[in-house]
């Protein structure tokens, strides 16, 4: 819910002070009992919450879906199931489903993107967190550019693009094995970089571990790094970095 234009819609006589005192009744949460919504949210931040979907109850899921879909207009959901998408597109027809990134999300049309962040990837192995990243930085308005399967191993995929690189106001890399993409890109671009370790790679790569541990000891200036398979996590910092270099 956008306060100030309610408030503007009240001044001007549009919304009548009684309907506008139940809409603003449950802020700065709705209590459902089991979810308390931050409706409030995108007011202080900038962004609406996201509705982490593994593991919650049918009932529970649905029910969040309908209620941020009524108040708000749009909700995004991340690691949602095909059958989870089945349930809640039952209450919320409008609602789509990405089977590569797990999003789940019903969005206001034609959304403007504004900006540019640019999401690579080591390989193609990589591309349902690099998905979940470009997706959640289109829903939070970000124009996307997705420079997929450019690892180290064969280098002069990755310097082919530098062009497409240096446009970016933010740039996501994602990568497992051994996780030195980042590193790279953050040599030869003037922008953040954002590095997100996958759990890609054969055993002693450690389910991501030895991914996240070769990007937090990047060489390299200029490099932030999120949790192992945290395309989400990338998406939104990349959102917010690519909001302020528009600004």
């Amino acid at each position: 819910m956008d306060v100030e234009k309610l408030l503007l819609q009240v001044k001007n006589g549009e919304v009548a002070v009684e309907e506008a005192r139940q809409l603003l009744k449950d802020l700065p949460y709705e209590d459902l009992g089991y979810a308390k919504l931050d409706h409030h949210r995108k007011l202080r931040s900038g962004f609406g919450e996201t509705v982490f979907c593994q593991g919650k109850p049918d009932d529970f899921l649905v029910e969040i879906y309908r209620r941020f879909w009524e108040r708000d207009g749009e909700v995004l959901g991340t690691r949602a199931s095909a059958e989870q998408y089945e349930l809640v597109r039952r209450v919320v027809p409008e609602v789509v489903y990405d089977p590569v990134s797990r999003i789940l999300k019903a969005e206001k049309e034609e959304k403007p993107l504004t900006g540019c962040v640019a999401v690579c990837t080591g390989g193609t192995a990589d591309i349902p967190v690099a998905e979940e990243a470009a997706r959640t930085a289109e829903y939070f308005g970000c124009r996307t550019e997705r420079i997929y399967d450019v690892g180290v191993a064969g280098i002069h995929r990755l310097l082919a693009q530098r062009d497409r690189l240096m446009k970016a106001n933010c740039i996501v890399a994602v990568a497992g094995m051994e996780g030195a993409l980042g590193t790279v890109i953050a040599g030869l671009v003037d922008c953040p970089v954002i590095a997100v370790p996958t759990s890609v790679g054969y055993g002693a790569s450690f389910h991501g571990l030895s991914a996240l541990l070769t990007m937090l000891n990047s060489c390299a200036n200029g490099i932030s790094v999120v949790n192992i398979d945290n395309g989400y996590g990338a998406g939104y910092l990349a959102s917010q970095i690519n909001r302020m270099a528009v600004k």
